[in-house]
């Protein structure tokens, strides 16, 4: 549905005397209402702020609907009589007629599961019994159905009888042999399904710009013992990324992530990002200490496109007690500054929060492919950075004393793989092998989850392996989601990017739209384009395997936009003369910007989408009210959770991470 913000005149001196003596009429799911209606809801009343119909099953109610409704306190007239549906009242322009909200697509019946090896002759007594809830390390021993089985790597879920094929073979089993006797075997669990088609976008994100040398900061008075502040525990993850480079023109700092509200309400924290670097012995690997300019941000034909770094930013930097999470100024002499040591003193104040190092992301993922290619290479690669992120033994440099063994531990508390993408050219300048990047992708993984639950096994932790996905055909149709979800803790969905000022002249349309509107230019088109949305990328991911519960969807917390655009169906599916001007890039705005920015805001309810208009630019970006039936898609299918991206896109007050977070009250 399409709605338009109205300005509301002031409610009229006699209305307000009858609201201390009648109650309104009792609110209505289902029912249209105009702007400055009012109306009574759970012992409150309400004033529509836009003309709307709250559709059945939108859950549009006026206390969960903020940006639709005006709570204007408790009502005082008593249990009121609930009155028939309001009429709609025409507004000053008319709003298109609104389109029912579909129903989730259901996923298609299961294809039969291809017959795993054949067992060998019985051979001994049975392991103990394989459990679908038990998470196996690698090497663990289970038995099923006669049958004893090897872990290749960490599983869990995984029916040993349907996933078996040996090492490198990317199945998380191996027989051992026949067996008999021992402990019963549970019933099976089904098997995963097939995999479909794939869909859409990346998100150009901006390099680090490094900052010249400070001077030394005198030794600071020992930092209290902060006091832990409660973090959720809900049933549903709730994480977003931190941006290396916020620190610089958008001057939001890690302690920005405590003072707005933002870490009480999530789960998990990724830090975006790190690159990886190709060296002298031929080999790819996480390196640390690198302050290097990232030319490929604006020119991917540089020479040294792709091996940008801001250890400044990371580990050297200094902060003072006005920007510290802490609030107390960092020592000259500290091993540990800069963003990694305002995490550690975040995780002091948020001791349930996850903090993740995110490899990779659009402008370094260019080595990711070549790493991955031979057994040796990842091996090389995953060894380096478990050593340096996860055991802590980061470089050290000479010039501002950080660095150290050990001196990272227990900061982060797993890896994140953001490889854009495998299979497919992202940025420009990326190694590619488009025929063999989809297994080696789910081997680097693999590496991945064998080298951290090895490492766990001598510190007693479950280290936590994450990766990202687009929410295209064309990306997922280039991965192994049943293999990834065999060793990822999660995968998040990188839901938005399907349209924006990268397509110059439009037709305008949503950037992060759950569901497909068949008036969409975009969508009449066919081909690929058509699957860039939400509920297509989420049921293509489960049909090839993956397990719904390991799946977070991806919430932005920017907008995308052009400009140019003609004053027709305001502005929805038109053409454009380019992108629309932005703060750091052309087409681009954080929520923070776009939220206060001039024009009239209107819903698609067709689609789950918001724009703003303003007769000659439009934007598409999620409010509480588009977030809030993306949180109720995410549990009815039962979906791991959600995360954002960036948090410095958010507002002062956290509003966007505040309605993300409520997904676990």
């Amino acid at each position: 549905m399409k709605m338009r913000r109205l300005t509301l005149a002031a409610i009229p001196a006699a209305l307000v005397a009858a609201h201390s003596f009648a109650a309104y009429p009792t609110w209505q799911d289902g029912g249209t209402y105009t702007a400055g209606t009012i109306v009574y809801y759970n012992g409150h009343d309400y004033q529509a702020l836009v003309t709307q119909t709250d559709y059945v099953g939108a859950n549009w109610n006026p206390a969960a609907t903020p940006s639709l409704w005006k709570d204007l306190g408790a009502d005082t007239g008593g249990t009121p009589t609930p009155t028939p549906t309001p009429a709609p009242t025409p507004a000053p322009t008319p709003a298109p007629t609104p389109a029912p909200t579909p129903a989730p697509t259901p996923a298609p019946t299961p294809a039969p599961t291809p017959a795993p090896t054949p067992a060998p002759t019985p051979s001994g007594t049975c392991y103990a019994a394989w459990v679908s809830t038990t998470a196996y390390s690698t090497g663990a021993t289970v038995s099923y159905n006669g049958v004893n089985y090897k872990a290749n790597f960490w599983t869990q879920g995984n029916n040993p009888s349907t996933s078996n094929g040996g090492s490198g073979t990317g199945q998380p089993w191996t027989i051992v042999a026949n067996c008999s006797g021992g402990t019963p075997t549970p019933a099976p669990t089904p098997a995963p399904t097939p995999a479909p088609t794939p869909a859409p976008t990346p998100a150009p994100t901006p390099a680090p710009t490094p900052a010249p040398t400070p001077a030394p900061t005198p030794a600071p008075t020992p930092a209290p013992t902060p006091t832990p502040a409660p973090t959720p525990s809900g049933k549903y993850q709730v994480g977003s990324y931190f941006a290396q480079w916020g620190i610089y023109s958008l001057g939001y700092n890690v302690k920005n992530i405590d003072t707005s509200g933002s870490a009480a309400k999530m789960t998990f924290l990724n830090y975006a990002f790190n690159n990886v670097y190709k060296q002298a012995d031929g080999t790819y690997q996480c390196q640390g200490q690198v302050t290097v300019t990232e030319q490929g941000a604006t020119n991917p034909s540089a020479p040294g496109a792709g091996t940008g770094g801001d250890a400044w930013a990371d580990i050297q930097k200094g902060f003072d007690a006005t920007t510290s999470v802490s609030g107390v100024a960092d020592a000259w002499n500290q091993t540990v500054k800069g963003n990694f040591n305002q995490l550690k003193e975040l995780k002091a104040k948020y001791p349930n929060l996850k903090v993740l190092m995110s490899l990779g992301g659009w402008t370094w993922s260019k080595y990711f492919s070549a790493a991955a290619a031979t057994d040796a290479g990842r091996k090389a690669l995953v060894s380096s950075c478990v050593n340096m992120y996860i055991k802590g033994n980061y470089p050290v440099d000479s010039g501002s004393g950080t660095g150290g063994t050990g001196v990272l531990a227990g900061i982060f508390d797993g890896v994140d793989i953001d490889w854009e993408y495998p299979g497919i050219q992202g940025v420009g300048y990326n190694t590619v092998d488009a025929v063999n990047d989809k297994h080696n992708y789910t081997l680097l993984m693999q590496e991945f989850r064998s080298e951290l639950d090895a490492y766990g096994a001598t510190t007693g932790k479950h280290y936590l392996l994450t990766a990202t996905t687009g929410a295209g055909s064309d990306k997922i149709a280039q991965e192994e989601p049943a293999a990834l979800g065999a060793v990822v803790d999660w995968l998040n969905l990188m839901a938005y990017d399907y349209h924006g000022g990268f397509e110059p002249t439009g037709p305008t349309d949503f950037q992060a739209n759950l569901y497909a509107d068949p008036n969409s230019p975009n969508i009449k088109n066919g081909g690929v384009v058509a699957t860039y949305y939400t509920d297509a990328a989420v049921n293509e991911l489960v049909n090839a395997g993956f397990p719904i519960a390991k799946l977070n969807m991806g919430i932005p917390f920017y907008g995308r936009g052009w400009t140019g655009v003609a004053n027709v169906n305001n502005g929805m599916y038109q053409t454009a003369t380019g992108p629309a001007a932005g703060a750091s890039e052309a087409g681009i705005n954080n929520y923070n910007v776009l939220k206060p920015a001039a024009g009239s805001v209107y819903y698609n309810n067709t689609a789950v989408g918001l724009y703003k208009y303003d007769g000659t630019n439009w934007w598409s970006y999620d409010d509480p009210t588009i977030i809030s039936t993306k949180l109720n898609y995410t549990k009815s299918k039962g979906m791991g959770g959600v995360f954002s991206w960036s948090l410095d896109g958010d507002d002062t007050s956290a509003t966007l991470m505040n309605a993300m977070g409520a997904i676990n009250q």
